[in-house]
């Protein structure tokens, strides 16, 4: 396990270093920032004094190596609009995306576990085939469409939750979590909403696969014939063994609305890492969004380290054919 661990490490050095390259490239390639902040009535030489104190004046080979200077250190530059550190920008952004994120695939997990284990018990069932209609109807709706349908229904028309903004937060060691507050929540719910629709039919699908391929096997009809309740033979022996999937799914799938809750943060303004990379994407703060873009690759890369740590744990049948 720890040589494991310590190849997966270097695999992301070297991963980190790729896409270091890749992004400052491609960022490099992607309009001027100088027009962005300078002044429409700005000499040609002010908007060089400005390149210059950018240091965008010196060619991208040598921008690239003092940006790889600067981020062994932990310093990725400042912020062209803000003159703060850009990690220090997502940083503060950080706590309201992981707080989005977690909320939402818990709500996945807690409703689609249930609904893909009812599909796969009774497959021709009507209620089941109303699930899995269910499930592809969450798969096709794009999120900006669910957002702004919730936000019609329950802020415009109803008026019960409020249609953008993140509330009331409570610090905890620092961190300020909106979940704390009834305020909170209240901002909370229709974003975490709209992104567990589409998580929530991806955990009932692979929660039926699974569910439907374990039923036949020997350790259920073992359970049944022992004369077990059929809440244990299901809460217990099914469970234990169908976990494997949902974990490898629901952990990838974690990382990809952190990395990618780009359009539900923007559609309810809530102040996460994905609003935040789009104003700087707009205003062409380059620090920001390669900061922002390492930041997730490292974040995605350690994510799938822990989700196969996890793996190894619960299906010792991993542990037993790496030894061998």
């Amino acid at each position: 396990m720890l040589a494991t661990i310590i190849r997966r490490l270097l695999q992301t050095l070297v991963v980190m270093l790729v896409m270091s390259a890749l992004v400052f490239t491609g960022i490099y390639l992607v309009g001027d920032p100088v027009s962005m902040l300078a002044s429409p009535e700005a000499t040609d030489a002010q908007r060089e004094a400005i390149r210059v104190s950018l240091g965008l004046d010196k060619p991208l080979w040598m921008q690239y190596l003092v940006f790889i200077g600067h981020a062994v250190q932990g310093n990725f530059g400042n912020s062209f609009l803000t003159g703060e550190p850009a990690m220090r920008l997502i940083l503060e952004r950080m706590p309201a995306t992981l707080e989005l994120a977690t909320v939402a695939m818990l709500l996945s997990v807690l409703i689609g576990v249930p609904l893909g284990i009812l599909a796969g018990l009774r497959p021709r069932a009507v209620g089941s085939r109303a699930i899995m209609t269910g499930s592809v109807l969450g798969f096709s709706l794009p999120n900006f469409w669910v957002g702004l349908m919730l936000i019609m229904l329950f802020a415009v028309t109803l008026g019960w939750l409020p249609a953008s903004g993140r509330g009331a937060t409570v610090p905890v060691f620092g961190v300020p979590l909106s979940v704390l507050t009834l305020d909170g929540w209240a901002s909370l719910i229709l974003p975490a909403c709209t992104i567990a629709l589409a998580k929530c039919a991806m955990i009932v699908r692979v929660t039926r696969a699974a569910t439907r391929e374990s039923l036949p096997m020997d350790y259920i009809k073992f359970a049944r014939a022992k004369g077990l309740p059929e809440k244990r033979v299901l809460g217990v022996h099914l469970l234990k063994n169908i976990l494997i999937p949902i974990v490898t799914v629901a952990g990838l799938e974690f990382g990809q609305v952190v990395a990618f809750a780009v359009v539900t943060e923007t559609v309810f303004s809530w102040p996460g890492m994905g609003k935040l990379l789009i104003d700087s994407i707009i205003n062409l703060d380059r620090p920001v969004v390669v900061a922002y873009l390492m930041l997730i690759v490292f974040f995605l890369v350690m994510l799938n380290l822990v989700v196969d740590i996890i793996y190894t744990v619960l299906d010792p049948r991993v542990r037993l054919e790496r030894r061998a």
